[in-house]
């Protein structure tokens, strides 16, 4: 997979570098959030990742909490995700 390198738009439209401090690689996979003590849960697809981050595409973000367990297909433990930006469906996530 090729790393992502273009360049990411602000809020205001203003055009920025990237300040990813890992590269991340595209992806295409399912991947379930857990929150509210595993009693509130949503599916997503994972559309890229690296060790420290991911972006989630949703078909609506307005109710996705801050903080969730993020569990990825293909991995065997969740992951500690929290919202670093939110667009209409979309989430760009750190994972701890």
């Amino acid at each position: 997979m090729t790393p992502i390198v273009e360049k990411s738009i602000g809020i205001d439209g203003e055009v920025f570098a990237d300040r990813r401090q890992e590269d991340r690689r595209r992806v295409f996979k399912g991947a379930r959030l857990t929150f509210n003590k595993g009693y509130g849960a949503f599916e997503c697809v994972v559309r890229n990742v690296s060790e420290s981050g991911a972006r989630l595409v949703f078909g609506d973000t307005s109710a996705i909490p801050s903080h969730f367990d993020l569990l990825m297909s293909g991995e065997e433990r969740a992951r500690k995700a929290t919202v670093r930006w939110r667009s209409v469906t979309a989430l760009g996530v750190s994972l701890d």
